[in-house]
């Protein structure tokens, strides 16, 4: 019996010892808390050239495939602050044109600019039949020799709506939104058709002129909010673009951004933008420094007038498109406006420091760029005297 009970025992043991086939469990416990996420200083950007968050940094990258690629290059922008010189261009309603490339290229000929300000209207490609989608391809290929190495910082105007019913586009700015991205997220904006950008010393508001912006809409609250957030001490120069203007002396698109201008301009006047920048007129044309806020439905005031904290208003729709140059003026020459021209041509805005900003309109003129009209900007934040080279016939 002894015998049987021996052998059952060494089965049961090393059939166990079969079946388990165990390890260690180790004694040793950690703490239970969980850990918690490293600073950010801890993850330091790598040194040299192609490194990461770097300011003023030259980068290279490469678009292609199989046996065909091509090389181009961007610069980072500067870092943010109250003097940190910087120059735009300034573009609108450009098409592709022979007119249109003349534009460009006198712009791509100036080496001051760092970054275009396009205030609307790109392709024209709702000027051919069916909204021409490849000429939508051709523009990005036109402006490529530009775009591929600059920012372009853009805004919508009517040529991009493509509200198409009567060919099943039923879905407004379709085209353009899927082709040109913009950070309006960073915004805090709902949609990419409004929304803000700081580059070095300048804070750029853009507004879309075919949105809603009546009271209570999500472009007027949100603009109401972004206001706020503007710290003149770390970005001096306010600046917006739009697409209709507001102040416009040509017969051509006259009075069309009128009901945007009441809903908007106290808020411009009682924020000291510093200049707005439209489109949609097919000429150009600078304003003084001029506001018409003072008008209710019994005063009758609804004259502008000189005003030391409102922008000045510069219509500069005249990048060559396949529509024309707008050459029919209101005579006389209303006293607001300092100086108009239909002609074809780009700007540039020179930042310097805080206070002073040179701009010059170039003309297109016998294959030349010329400085047909300029003046010293002064910031309305921090040096709100009167510009010298304004014109002085306004009463």
């Amino acid at each position: 019996m002894a015998a049987i009970w021996f052998a059952t025992s060494l089965f049961l043991v090393l059939h166990t010892a079969m079946v388990c086939n165990a390890g260690i469990t180790s004694s040793y416990v950690r703490k239970s808390e969980p850990s918690t996420d490293m600073p950010v200083h801890s993850f330091p950007s790598p040194s040299g050239d192609n490194a990461p968050e770097q300011f003023n940094t030259r980068y290279f990258y490469e678009l292609g495939s199989r046996d065909a690629t091509r090389r181009f290059s961007f610069t980072t922008p500067p870092k943010v602050g109250p003097d940190v010189p910087y120059t735009f261009g300034i573009m609108g309603d450009l098409g592709q044109t022979y007119d249109s490339n003349q534009t460009l290229e006198h712009y791509v000929s100036n080496p001051k600019g760092q970054a275009v300000l396009f205030v609307g209207d790109l392709s024209y490609a709702d000027d051919h039949p069916f909204h021409d989608n490849v000429r939508w391809d051709t523009w990005g290929r036109f402006i490529e020799k530009s775009a591929a190495y600059q920012p372009w910082i853009w805004t919508a105007g009517n040529h991009e709506i493509d509200f198409a019913p009567e060919i099943e586009e039923n879905v407004p700015f379709k085209p353009y939104s899927h082709r040109y991205h913009v950070p309006y997220k960073a915004s805090e904006s709902t949609s990419p058709l409004w929304y803000s950008i700081k580059r070095a010393s300048a804070y750029i508001i853009v507004l879309s002129s075919y949105s809603a912006y009546g009271k209570y809409t999500p472009q007027y609250n949100w603009l109401a909010q972004e206001f706020p957030k503007v710290n003149r001490a770390e970005t001096p120069w306010l600046i917006v673009l739009l697409h209709s203007p507001w102040y416009n002396s040509n017969n051509y698109h006259y009075m069309e951004g009128e009901s945007m201008r009441v809903m908007f301009e106290s808020w411009f006047v009682q924020n000291k933008v510093d200049l707005v920048f439209a489109g949609h007129v097919h000429a150009y044309e600078r304003s003084e420094r001029i506001s018409n806020v003072k008008y209710n439905i019994t005063d009758g005031l609804s004259t502008p007038i000189r005003d030391a904290s409102a922008p000045v208003y510069i219509t500069i729709g005249d990048g060559g498109n396949i529509e024309g140059i707008a050459d029919c003026f209101t005579e006389p020459q209303p006293s607001y406006s300092a100086y108009r021209e239909a002609s074809f041509g780009h700007a540039i805005l020179e930042i310097k420091n805080r206070t002073h900003a040179y701009y010059t309109w170039h003309r297109n003129q016998d294959n030349e760029a010329v400085a047909a009209d300029s003046i010293w900007f002064y910031n309305r934040f921090w040096y709100p005297n009167e510009e010298t080279g304004s014109s002085d016939h306004m009463v």
